[in-house]
């Protein structure tokens, strides 16, 4: 399932086989075999990539639902066994410098614990806090911090997301008014209004919804619509990302409970704050 789940997220399957850290034809064979268990079709497959089918589309709801369980019956049973381990969840790029930083210091610093990582979609901010599937999320704000300690770790400007051809591409900066007839991004129903708000410029907005950032890319190149992105993060050349100069900085941040007493919690959030300082 969660191979079904990188690949309908990433809409590629070397994307998904990168994010998975294995070569792709075990993932094609996998997601075959898993279609034959299922008797249906889960991908329209291109030379471009892949699309979920209706039968897909079904199952990644279900997949979801069945991870997070797993997640959450793992965490009770690492607790239970009095094993020492940290599950992070982490929403945003696995490439970021600060990212790398970051792993390299906590393992020197902790080398006996498990590190678990949980990858996330758009959807959740917190990558699962506030569900108990994590211990320490490291995210991007702003977001409901009720009941939690959010450390700053880093800001970056954000940008506009357009196809290559859009007129708007050809601009070096833009402002969110010059937008506010275009259709944006939406994450579905129940999304953290706030994180909503930020994503749409501070404004409701109209859009197709959304849940991964592969899926926001598909609906640039399909449709022509908007979103944000922190700027200084490689797109396809079919992409491009004009900077907006009047659109507060997306901040970085290590999120964990209040009153969170686990040294191995604490001592995430004042690495992390050191990894990125560098």
């Amino acid at each position: 399932m969660r191979y079904f789940v990188a690949v309908a997220e990433e809409l590629h399957f070397g994307r998904a086989a990168t994010r998975l850290h294995m070569s792709q034809p075990p993932l094609s064979r996998a997601i075959k075999q898993l279609e034959a268990e299922v008797g249906a079709l889960l991908f329209a497959r291109s030379s471009t990539g892949v699309t979920l089918t209706p039968v897909g589309v079904v199952l990644l709801d279900e997949a979801r639902a069945l991870l997070d369980h797993a997640d959450r019956v793992r965490v009770r049973v690492s607790a239970a066994a009095g094993v020492a381990t940290i599950t992070v969840g982490i929403l945003g790029d696995g490439a970021d410098p600060g990212v790398a930083r970051l792993a390299a210091a906590y393992r020197r610093n902790h080398p006996g614990v498990d590190i678990r990582i949980r990858d996330t979609d758009l959807t959740d901010p917190t990558c699962g806090l506030r569900a108990g599937l994590v211990d320490v999320a490291l995210t991007r704000a702003p977001f409901d911090e009720t009941a939690l300690t959010v450390r700053a770790l880093r800001t970056d400007p954000v940008g506009v997301v357009l196809r290559a051809d859009d007129p708007l591409a050809r601009r070096d900066e833009l402002r969110l008014a010059e937008l506010r007839d275009r259709r944006w991004f939406q994450f579905p129903q129940g999304t953290d209004p706030i994180w909503q708000s930020y994503w749409n410029g501070g404004r409701p907005r109209e859009g197709p919804v959304v849940r991964a950032v592969q899926e926001c890319l598909q609906a640039v190149l399909w449709n022509g619509t908007v979103g944000l992105a922190p700027l200084g993060h490689d797109l396809p050349a079919e992409f491009t990302v004009v900077p907006l100069i009047d659109m507060a900085p997306s901040r970085v941040v290590a999120v964990c409970n209040e009153g969170d007493t686990n040294p191995l919690t604490r001592s995430f959030i004042e690495i992390a704050t050191a990894a990125y300082r560098q």
